[in-house]
């Protein structure tokens, strides 16, 4: 029986990305996999490249039709429906950080007899993830504040190449008497490194702090920079950042915060000062204290603003390994292990699996 992959359209309007790509597909396809693709109104690849990658084109939001033994790849936003779910979703969830419906979204699998092999659990064998939008989610929210610092920030976000944002990125440097300041906290991870390019990018040289400088926070450096850019992967409850109380600070220069992670809802959550994400068409939360405002720009969806490069780069990651779901790998194997047992555990939140963890049962078949 031909092992099959299902790419299903995204939920969310704005979600412009795709997990795999017509290239790669073709390459899948070259392989012996079957790939099935749904119809979808926002995708940034047209449908008529994964038809000449040799895909199988269905109604968009048929995935509940899949075979239970098919494999259903998409990036966020599961639907509501069907509630019981029978197949095996690679997928970036966001329910094990004890993110609101999370305990919700693993009782649907365990329902149905599915498994979640979550995108953020596919670590190797050091405990690195093979696949991630992180250097682009830094690039673009970095960039997005830096636009915002400078007033040029469009009032209605859509998507752009990346060419074009680190063409923005240089123009408004033009005409400036100073340089704005800016620190990224968690610069030497994936976002942080996206994070960094784009502000250098912008002509900033940016203050880089990693866990040392974190831990023990000099608050009034960081208030004291014009713009703040949280790219931190926590996996656990950390130390505010910013709390209500800075925002009365009377030495506080900061003007502009970049949530990279947004983990709003999560106990992870670094940026308590505001409790819910932006939006394309309001990507700008402005937040009062004593003296000026602080603006904070938190969304959760940063690299569907250059879907076409930030897709490209984690397809090819992510397909590099689709092949071994079909005979098994320890990478699978850890990502549902982790499944299993976070599925049947206490709501808490939960750190990322480590190198070593083996399944106890096999995939669905």
């Amino acid at each position: 029986m031909t092992f099959k992959l299902w790419l299903r359209s995204e939920a969310r309007a704005t979600e412009r990305r795709a997990a795999i790509v017509p290239d790669d597909a073709r390459l899948l396809v070259a392989r012996g996999i079957g790939v099935t693709v749904e119809r979808s109104p926002q995708r940034a690849f047209p449908l008529t490249e994964y038809a000449a990658a040799g895909c199988r084109i269905v109604p968009q939001d048929s995935w509940s039709e899949a075979r239970p033994e098919d494999v259903i790849v998409g990036l966020k936003g599961l639907p509501s429906r069907p509630w019981a779910l029978r197949n095996r979703h690679v997928v970036f969830a966001h329910a094990y950080k004890g993110q609101p419906g999370g305990r919700e979204l693993l009782s649907r699998f365990t329902a149905g007899g599915g498994a979640l092999l979550d995108m953020e659990c596919l670590v190797d064998d050091e405990g690195r993830r093979v696949a991630a939008f992180g250097y682009w989610a830094g690039f673009v929210g970095a960039s997005l504040a830096v636009l915002h610092a400078r007033r040029v920030l469009p009032t209605l976000l859509e998507p752009l190449s990346g060419g074009e944002l680190r063409a923005r990125l240089r123009s408004s440097r033009r005409g400036r008497d100073r340089r704005e300041t800016a620190v990224v906290v968690g610069s030497r991870g994936r976002c942080g490194r996206g994070a960094c390019e784009a502000l250098e990018t912008a002509g900033i040289v940016p203050a880089r702090w990693g866990r040392q400088e974190t831990a023990r926070l000099d608050r009034e450096a960081l208030l004291g920079h014009d713009i703040l850019i949280n790219a931190i992967g926590a996996e656990h409850a950390v130390p505010p950042l910013l709390t209500e109380q800075d925002l009365d600070h009377p030495a506080r220069r900061l003007s502009v915060v970049g949530d990279v992670t947004c983990d709003v809802g999560a106990p992870t959550h670094a940026l308590p000062v505001y409790t819910v994400p932006s939006t394309w068409d309001r990507p700008v939360q402005r937040l009062y204290g004593r003296g000026r405002p602080l603006d904070v720009i938190g969304l959760d969806n940063l690299c569907s603003l250059i879907p076409v490069e930030a897709s490209r780069d984690f397809s090819r990651a992510l397909c590099a390994h689709l092949p071994s779901l079909r005979d098994g790998s320890p990478l699978w194997q850890r990502a549902l292990e982790h499944f299993l047992r976070l599925s049947a555990a206490p709501e808490r939140p939960h750190r990322a699996p480590r190198h070593g963890a083996v399944a106890t049962r096999p995939p669905p078949p």
